[in-house]
């Protein structure tokens, strides 16, 4: 969980530059482009928080580190939001599994997950009728 003080938008552009030694009009197109979204005030100024900075982080090391150009880190940026929703997913559907199993409401089958490799497998028997 995210403290307020990581998410609080206290930081002017000018102090974003100087902190990540890159010049203020970096930020300003890094904001054309889709790939930041500072804070506003009413009077329409940029303000950044911690979580801000990591981010435009981030994105300096994708393109100064890795050579990645600007539509390169936004269809990074993308699929890293796509994984999140995906990993989301995920622990639902686990969270869901985990509970049908505890609660066997079915009688006449019975359910088994098995972890392999990265992959849930969910294995469902039908048990015998005794005779």
């Amino acid at each position: 969980m995210e403290t307020n003080s990581y998410i609080e938008p206290v930081y002017l552009i000018s102090a974003v530059a100087e902190i990540l030694n890159i010049h203020p009009q970096t930020l300003r197109q890094y904001e054309r482009e889709g790939l930041i979204k500072p804070s506003r005030t009413n009077g329409k100024i940029r303000l950044y928080s911690q979580k801000d900075i990591d981010h435009i982080k981030y994105v300096l090391t994708l393109t100064r580190e890795l050579g990645v150009n600007l539509a390169g880190v936004d269809i990074i940026l993308q699929l890293n939001k796509k994984i999140e929703v995906l990993e989301g997913d995920i622990l639902l559907y686990k969270t869901k599994i985990k509970n049908i199993n505890n609660l066997s409401v079915v009688p006449d089958t019975k359910a088994l997950v098995v972890q392999k490799t990265s992959f849930d497998i969910v294995i469902v028997e039908k048990k015998q009728a005794s005779k």
